[in-house]
Parts: structure tokens; C-alpha cells; sequence
């Protein structure tokens, strides 16, 4: 039985020129970073070079790239390194944010600052004039992620920064899933601080980068050295760095081929589901959401039930939410978009493409999801 990997959103196979520039720097460069001495200078110079590349994918400066362990770390850098600025203040987010961001806030809560969390509408957008009605003279930070990573819906982010141009508040945006999915300018976008992830665009685990635009105060949250110009301490990943550089080299270079591709599966996801006569509806608008992101509701169906039948016939999928226990906890996107009384939290199911996923494959694990829809509802 083949098996067919449809949870590129959760993360992502590692692109064959990631993993060659890794195992370079692996078998061929090992010496510390910070050392002076020749080996330490290789190391320095693969750094720099990736530096500038991933700079480049977002038309940010050499100096404003931060190296982080993961998008989670860049996210709360980018909160907590803000807030530690602060004695006390307002924050806005929203309700549709990864828990890297939504429990970052609600610790920042717990310390005696002002949460306001933004309701989006049934397409899981947030408005931008409800983030200018919700501005204080007291907001310091707004947090808004670009991508959502469970329905794929795309969130103004150009607009908001525009509007924030007026105010002090410093924008963070959360850019871990659009990022290499969609063209990311953060001088056109108005953005102070945006996270990104390797792993979610066919590159290592255990690599993040917070874009932190020259000019903005940050304070760092961990302590130790001076490495990444003081603001994240640690002996960078030098072999995770230049593998997230050539991953984020090959996600801009294809990018349009890449979401045309995953357009063209989502469509013939979709086709096939209505072809086998099957009742389903969509979470959000597939039309302007994340190329690669389908989160689809099945009336009848219980997701926990459904996941394992899918795993069964070599489907790996997702519910989006966090699975505790044994259990998975109701999602707090759709709960958002449909409240937490919607039959839609317990039967819906997100599917996301990615590398090596063929059009043959699409077909076949929409057969197959239409069957088990069948077998269950």
C-alpha cells in the first residue's frame, strides 16, 4: 500500500538540495562560529552567506535576520522581547493565532498586561477596522499572523500595517505558514517583526528566523553570549542555517510553479470528493486562502475516528488541533469561525500538499476519503 502524505502543513519532507548543504556543512564544517581561527571563519562564512539569502526571500536587511530554534522561538522573541520593554501596556492579537503567539499573550496576560483578542468572521479573516477600533494609546504590540496553518485563510496583512504606520504599536506577524507560499515584502507589508520556520518549507527541524527591522527595540529573553548581535544567545545551527538557506532559496525560485501545483490538487481534491457523491463543505474560502491548505467539514463524521481510518488506508492528515491524551481538543480556529457549539469542530479534517504529491495520488486519497466519509456518516 502506498502512503500518501497530505500533512505538509504540520511539516514538510526536507528538499534534496537542504539535506546535500547540511551534510556539507556536517561531514566538512564543523568549528564554532565565533571562533577567530580559520575553522570558526568557514562556519562564519556559511552563516553570513545564508544570512543574505534569507534576507533576500523577504527583501529585509543582512543585520535585521535573527537565527532562532524554531518559528515558536521567533514568535515569543518577538512578543516577550517587546513586552519586556514594558512595564505594562496593551497587546492585540487574534483569535486565530498559533499557540506560539496566543500563549505567549495569555503569559504576558498573567503578568498584568492587556490582552484584546480579535474576533475573524466565518472565513476566518480578521478585519482590519476592527484592529484600528481596538487600538489604545497603551497598544505597544499588534501580533497577526499572515497564513492561517489549520485553514489556510490569508489575513490583511498589508492593510493593517499600513493603518499601523499612525501609531506606535510595533507590528509582529506570524509568517510560519505563508512563508515561500506567498511573496513576502516587509518593507510593502509595513511589518517590525516577522517569524518563519525551516521545517515548513522542506528544511530542517529546529530552525527559525524572526525578521527584526533595524530600529526597533527588542530585548532578548535568553542570556548568555553575543552571538546574533546580542539578541539571541547560543552557538548558531550552522548546518540547519544553510539547509533552511538552499530550502528557502528553492521555495522563492518555484514558488509560483509550486502553488499553481497545489491549486491545481486542492481542485482535484475537491472534484473527486463530488464525483463519489459525497456531503462535505469548506472551511473557509479555498479560492483566497494558502495554496496548499484544505480544511474540509464531513457531516456525520467524528475526526478522531476519521483520522485513524485514514491512517489505516496509508493517509497521513490532520485535524488541525492539538491532540492531548488520546484526544483531540476541539479547534480553537474553527471555534472561532463557528462557534464552540458547530457540529464542524468535531468532523472536519485539513489536508495540505506538498512536495512529491502527484495528481495520481491526489485522486486515489480523495477515493479513498470518500469512502471512509461513507462508511462513517
Amino acid at each position: 500500500m502506498e502512503r500518501i502524505y497530505l500533512d505538509h502543513a504540520a511539516t514538510s519532507p526536507v528538499h534534496p538540495d537542504a539535506a546535500k548543504a547540511m551534510m556539507e556543512v556536517l561531514t566538512k564544517t564543523f568549528g564554532n562560529p565565533s571562533s577567530i581561527h580559520s575553522f570558526g571563519r568557514d562556519a562564519r562564512r556559511i552563516i553570513d552567506e545564508a544570512r543574505t539569502v534569507i534576507a533576500d526571500t523577504m527583501n529585509g536587511g543582512f543585520n535585521d535576520i535573527i537565527f532562532t530554534g524554531s518559528g515558536t522561538e521567533a514568535d515569543n522573541l518577538a512578543i516577550f522581547g517587546t513586552a519586556r520593554l514594558k512595564k505594562n501596556g496593551h497587546i492585540i492579537t487574534t483569535a486565530v493565532e498559533h499557540h506560539a503567539v496566543l500563549h505567549a499573550c495569555e503569559a504576558l496576560e498573567k503578568e498584568g498586561f492587556d490582552v484584546t483578542y480579535l474576533p475573524v468572521d466565518e472565513t476566518g479573516v480578521v478585519s482590519a477596522a476592527d484592529v484600528k477600533s481596538a487600538l489604545r494609546d497603551d497598544t505597544f504590540l499588534v501580533s497577526v499572523m499572515y497564513g492561517n496553518n489549520e485553514t489556510g485563510a490569508i489575513q490583511p496583512i498589508k492593510e493593517i500595517g499600513i493603518l499601523l504606520q499612525d501609531h506606535p504599536a510595533v507590528f509582529h506577524v506570524d509568517a510560519v505558514q505563508a512563508y515561500g507560499i506567498l511573496p513576502i515584502d516587509v518593507k510593502e507589508l509595513h511589518v517590525d517583526f516577522l517569524a518563519v520556520s525551516g521545517h515548513k518549507i522542506n528544511g530542517p527541524k529546529g530552525i527559525g528566523v524572526l525578521y527584526a527591522k533595524s530600529g526597533v527595540p527588542l530585548s532578548p529573553f535568553l542570556f548568555g553570549g553575543e552571538q546574533e548581535r546580542k539578541r539571541r544567545p547560543g552557538t548558531e545551527n550552522t548546518a540547519a542555517i544553510a539547509g533552511m538557506a538552499a530550502a528557502a532559496s528553492v521555495a522563492v525560485q518555484s514558488m509560483e510553479e509550486r502553488t499553481n501545483h497545489y491549486r491545481e490538487l486542492k481542485s482535484l481534491f475537491i472534484e473527486t470528493l463530488k464525483k463519489h457523491n459525497v456531503a462535505f463543505s469548506r472551511n473557509g474560502k479555498v479560492d483566497e486562502s494558502l495554496a496548499h491548505v484544505l480544511n474540509l467539514f464531513f457531516p456525520g463524521t467524528d475526526v478522531e475516528a476519521f483520522l485513524v481510518n485514514l491512517d489505516m488506508e496509508g493517509i497521513a492528515a490532520s485535524s488541525g488541533s492539538a491532540c492531548t491524551a488520546g484526544s483531540i481538543e476541539p479547534s480553537h480556529v474553527l471555534t472561532a469561525m463557528f462557534g464552540a457549539d458547530s457540529g464542524k469542530l468535531r468532523s472536519s479534517i485539513r489536508f495540505s500538499f506538498g512536495l512529491y504529491n502527484t495528481k495520481e495520488q491526489i485522486v486515489q486519497a480523495a477515493e479513498k476519503t470518500a469512502n471512509i466519509v461513507k462508511r462513517l456518516s
